[in-house]
Formats: structure tokens, C-alpha cells, sequence
């Protein structure tokens, strides 16, 4: 099969950074992919960790300024690994050159700088990095929600609960200043899972919100709560820290129905808990369905059934499944316009917090 050479430039080169170049890697060896990726030219401020970051991950050439990277006639896609400060600037940028965009989560800042991301890139293709659609025990709940499985969904509640918030040697990260970052907790961690809700469970159409910060001094959230509903009719709830001693990276959503329920924790990110309520009432009980094959959603394109997947994996997919859908003009999601939503949903929440009100979306 012949396939077009996408010469990518990625801009940031930290955590993230690597979850995204493994992907660029390894997605050609899980997919047939229409597109043959090259790891052009990794950019960064830190000359020397680029230069690391290069030569351990395979990137041609290094860079320091990303305007001179956008710019490049040779470039077809810019993604962008940068603090969320940046990201408005270098997308908009990006789509005026006619690049194709990745762009972490946040989005951006706030609300209207998401609008000016999704309205500038209209007429480029664009990505969120909204990876844990594509965790496979995910995509099987959506696809039992689709097919009517748990009937009319009455409550959904959801949490991401991280403890290095508090870690004293961790103050000094960009993700603690304002500056950068825009919020803590909630772009970190309630961008991921307010995106999950609007996949799986549709809009919100208003919500109750409580934002909380713990360290002395801290200028972003530790924490966030609310309360919300859906416009589906349902309720739900929603809860993020960076606080929850004890907890890794436990982010779980349970959503229960008129037919059945459902449960989810990305720390057994393999598994997916359903129960089916239209069984007789002495058969009825918690299925724990391994989510490995056969005929789970991408699991025939890694290993054999039973042979568990990681978190580099939905990566791995998100980025197959974008290239798939380039191929053939189909829209992919989580695009820019997703992305937008979820950044709305952050601000009502701020607002809601900070006027102690309800706030219709």
C-alpha cells in the first residue's frame, strides 16, 4: 500500500512529549496506518533536554523557536505538548500556516480563547488528546450505552483523584502557576473526565460548583466538585484532586440506568463492570468483563486475547483512528470543537464557585 509521508514537529518535550512520540512509533506497527509518519523536529526551550529527548526518541532535527517550526514549508503537523499558556498562540498560528493540529488538553485557558483555537482551525484538521476514549473498556461501555444495554441513564458520577498535589517537591512545577497553566485540577484532571461525560452521556445543561485550593499561597485549584444535569435528564456528579492521599491516577465513572449500570477505574484500565438489570432477579449480579478480545473495540489490533494493554496504548489508537478518519475526510473526535465544550463546562464551573449560584450551559 503507498502512503503519504506526514512530516510532524512537536512542540514540548516533557511527559507528554513522550506519550506522543511512543505513538508516533509504534502506531504503524498496531494499525494500517494510510500515512507514514516522521519524527521531523522536536522543539523546546531546554536545549540540551531536547536534544535528549531527540536523540532517545528518534527525532531528526531540534529546535528552540516554534514560530520558525510552523512556519517550515516542509512541516505537515504541528503538535503541540507545551504548558497551556501557549497552546492558543502556537494553534492559531499553526492553522494560518494550513497545518494539521494536535493539541494537548486544555484546550486552552478558558472559553473564549477556545473559541478562537476552534474558529481558526475550521479548515485544518485537529486533534485533542483526549486519549481515554480510546481506552477499549471505554469504547465497549459506549457502545452498550449506544445499543440501549442500561436504558435510560438516570445517574452518572465520575471522579479523578491524584495525591501529588500535595508533595512538597512538587511546588515548583508550571502546573501550580496561573501563568501557565490557567486552573490545577480542573484543566488536568475534570477537562479528561467532563469529556468522557459528553461522550458517553451527552451535554450538560447546567451545574452547582465548588473550587478549592488547599496549599497556602497556591495560585490554581487543588480541587474541584459539582453538581450538574445533563440534557438527556440525567444528574451527575463530578470530583477532581490533586489531593486524594492514597490515590495514584484513579479516575472511575459509574453510570447507572433503567436497564443496567456501569463501572469503569483507570487503574484496572483493562476491565469494565456491567450489570445487567433485565436478567431474573436471581441471575442478576456484577459482570466484570475482561476487556482484552475477542471483539472488543481495538483489541484485535494489539495482542491476544487476555493479554492486557497499558496507557500507551490509547495513544497509540487515538492517533490511528485520526489518521483513519484524514484518510477518508471522515470527522474525527475529540476535535478542537470538543475541546471547546469541555472549556466552557470549566468556566461555568469557576463562575458557579465564585457567584455560589447554578449555571445554565
Amino acid at each position: 500500500m503507498t502512503t503519504r509521508m506526514l512530516n510532524i514537529a512537536m512542540i514540548g518535550h516533557g511527559f507528554m512529549g513522550r506519550a506522543h512520540s511512543n505513538a508516533f512509533h509504534q502506531a504503524g506497527h498496531f494499525f494500517d496506518l494510510p500515512y507514514t509518519l516522521r519524527r521531523k523536529v522536536i522543539c523546546g526551550r531546554n536545549q540540551q533536554a531536547v536534544a535528549e529527548m531527540a536523540a532517545r526518541w528518534g527525532w531528526d532535527e531540534t529546535a528552540n523557536d516554534w514560530r520558525a517550526v510552523v512556519d517550515r514549508k516542509d512541516i505537515d503537523v504541528i503538535d503541540i505538548g507545551t504548558p497551556n499558556a501557549l497552546h492558543a498562540e502556537i494553534a492559531i498560528a499553526a492553522a494560518k500556516a494550513g497545518k494539521i493540529i494536535w493539541c494537548e488538553k486544555p484546550l486552552a485557558m478558558n472559553g473564549p480563547q477556545a473559541a478562537q483555537m476552534a474558529e481558526a482551525a475550521k479548515k485544518v484538521p485537529n486533534l485533542v488528546w483526549f486519549n481515554y476514549r480510546r481506552v477499549p473498556a471505554i469504547a465497549l461501555a459506549k457502545q452498550l450505552i449506544d445499543e440501549g444495554k442500561i436504558g435510560q441513564v438516570y445517574q452518572y458520577r465520575a471522579a479523578y483523584l491524584q495525591s501529588w498535589g500535595a508533595d512538597p517537591a512538587r511546588t515548583g512545577v508550571w502546573r501550580f502557576n496561573k501563568s501557565d497553566a490557567g486552573s490545577g485540577a480542573m484543566g488536568d484532571l475534570l477537562t479528561h473526565i467532563v469529556d468522557l461525560a459528553h461522550f458517553l452521556n451527552g451535554p450538560l445543561s447546567e451545574l452547582n460548583a465548588l473550587v478549592h485550593t488547599f496549599a497556602p499561597g497556591r495560585e490554581v485549584d487543588d480541587a474541584a466538585i459539582f453538581t450538574g444535569r445533563f440534557a438527556n435528564g440525567g444528574i451527575g456528579t463530578f470530583e477532581v484532586t490533586r489531593f486524594a492521599i492514597g490515590m495514584k491516577n484513579r479516575n472511575r465513572f459509574e453510570i447507572h440506568g433503567s436497564k443496567g449500570a456501569l463501572s469503569f477505574n483507570l487503574e484496572e484500565l483493562n476491565h469494565l463492570l456491567y450489570y445487567d438489570a433485565t436478567l431474573p432477579a436471581d441471575q442478576q449480579g456484577w459482570m466484570d468483563i475482561m476487556v482484552t478480545g475477542p471483539g472488543h473495540p481495538y483489541t484485535a489490533n494489539f495482542w491476544p486475547a487476555g493479554h492486557i494493554i497499558g496507557y500507551e496504548h490509547t495513544f497509540i489508537a487515538t492517533l490511528a483512528d485520526f489518521l483513519t478518519a484524514l484518510a477518508s475526510g471522515a470527522e474525527f473526535h475529540a476535535n478542537f470543537e470538543d475541546g471547546l465544550k469541555v472549556q466552557q463546562v470549566m468556566d461555568a464551573v469557576e463562575k458557579s464557585s465564585e457567584t455560589r449560584n447554578w449555571v445554565k450551559l
